[in-house]
């Protein structure tokens, strides 16, 4: 049987927050400006700590998200995965993923981040893919979360409806946060900030 090799993404993968920059990559001008006056109380909130995170990620994907074209913001993905992310993929990530591809293990990105630039970006990589989604109806966006925001147990959650974990040798699992004790306490082998625990 195979092990199972569990990655949270940012701070973990990357050496930063890749969902933040995301918003400014894709957002038209208008929207730019539009959305920074809407979402500024909540970002006061947030950054005096009365508005968790899983909280203000819908919140901010929402205002810069809501009623634009799927392809559009599909296509900005695409872009953000082969321009952006590549550079931000920590040295230490990148040779414990080459470990567990070459163990021949399954390896699933598992994270709060958007599936608009995951999706690619773990495609090239031959990775699977738990995320947080938005939905799309009609080639438009609803800046709405399919299954919430994909942090915190629901990541754990989400990882035990995608898999048996029964059929898994050894499972893995990496983070970097709070967010991520769920998902770590899913692994016989868990890495805090890539520190064994």
């Amino acid at each position: 049987m195979p092990n199972l090799a569990l990655f949270d993404f940012d701070g973990t993968i990357t050496d930063t927050d890749m969902f933040s920059p995301f918003l400014t990559f894709a957002a038209r001008k208008k929207r730019k400006i539009i959305g920074n006056i809407v979402i500024l109380p909540f970002y006061l909130l947030y950054k005096a700590g009365e508005l968790p995170t899983h909280i203000m990620r819908p919140i901010a994907s929402f205002v810069a998200f809501s009623y634009r074209n799927q392809h559009e913001l599909e296509r900005y993905g695409v872009q953000y995965a082969k321009r952006v992310i590549p550079d931000c993929v920590m040295e230490r990530a990148k040779e414990q993923l080459e470990w567990h591809k070459a163990n021949g293990d399954v390896i699933v990105v598992v994270s709060a981040s958007l599936d608009l630039y995951l999706k690619p970006w773990c495609k090239a990589n031959g990775f699977q893919l738990l995320c947080s989604e938005l939905s799309m109806n009609n080639n438009q966006c609803s800046g709405r979360y399919i299954n919430g925001d994909c942090s915190r147990n629901r990541k754990a959650v989400r990882v035990t409806q995608a898999f048996k974990l029964a059929d898994f040798d050894r499972i893995y699992a990496y983070g970097d946060t709070q967010e991520d004790r769920e998902l770590l306490n899913l692994a016989d082998e868990a890495y805090l900030n890539w520190s064994k625990l």
